[in-house]
């Protein structure tokens, strides 16, 4: 379905449970890859499996870095959330019930979208504006992005990786302000989404939450955080997206559970 006007990019799915009636609260998931990777079609047996749980799951393509540069991606999602609100009655969707999910990529543009949503002064440097009143029910961050200046300008090798990645975003090399500006923990207010905060024991960005933990405790914002894998097993970078292993399958249920908690 064409969600946005570009015919190529701006194309979504909507998954519902079979013999579903009547509306359902919805989860839109914004699919991970280094903002430079990635569409819906990687993630449609993943969003299958949440829509199993009860949900109306929009899946989306947005525009890739370097073709599509910051904040072409936002613009997207902002476009995916109107479609959504105008388009309830057609699809059967809940509005009063409106899940995020994102991993990696895609949990960063979860949050700062969400940030968009709640906090005024970081939305005026965006070309849009998101639905008035409009704020995510609760979100799922996967293995996500959150402080955009700790990863580059730690000694942690995965600096080095994703700095042309943000490179591609930007459209340029990118600076410290821009670093600042990227990081949504810095724009978290009391008025941010309750969160599921998801990693894993082998995972590159496994030290990310920590920074958007304490951005939300600062202001009272309820979240739940859960690192998987233990001593016997080794778990990676969006585990949960992998459906033939059992773990994942845990992992979603956990998601689809803490998500239940707020319909």
């Amino acid at each position: 379905i064409q969600y946005g006007p570009d015919r190529k990019w701006n194309k979504l799915d909507v998954y519902r449970p079979r013999n579903a009636e009547g509306k359902l609260p919805v989860l839109i998931d914004i699919h991970g890859g280094g903002w430079v990777y990635g569409d819906k079609e990687l993630y449609q047996f993943y969003c299958m499996e949440l829509a199993q749980h009860g949900f109306a799951v929009v899946n989306f393509t947005y525009g890739l870095a370097p073709e599509f540069t910051f904040p072409s991606s936002m613009v997207d999602t902002d476009n995916v959330v109107k479609f959504v609100l105008e388009n309830a009655d057609k699809y059967g969707f809940d509005t009063s019930k409106v899940f995020f999910a994102g991993d990696s990529a895609g949990a960063h543009m979860a949050a700062m979208y969400a940030c968009i949503c709640t906090n005024p002064v970081y939305a005026e440097n965006f070309p849009f504006d998101p639905p008035k009143g409009f704020v995510p029910t609760a979100m799922l961050l996967n293995c996500g992005v959150y402080n955009a200046e700790a990863m580059i300008n730690s000694k942690n090798p995965i600096g080095k990786l994703m700095a042309p990645m943000l490179g591609d975003l930007m459209g340029r090399k990118v600076t410290n302000d821009d670093l600042k500006f990227l990081s949504p923990v810095n724009y978290v207010t009391d008025k941010f989404p309750p969160c599921y905060i998801m990693t894993a024991n082998g995972d590159f960005l496994r030290g990310q939450p920590k920074y958007l933990k304490k951005a939300m405790e600062k202001n009272g914002i309820p979240y739940k955080y859960k690192m998987y894998g233990d001593r016997k097993q080794l778990l990676m970078h969006v585990f949960h997206c992998d459906l033939r292993m059992d773990i994942a399958h845990e992992c979603n249920t956990d998601e689809a559970n803490y998500l239940k908690t707020f319909c």
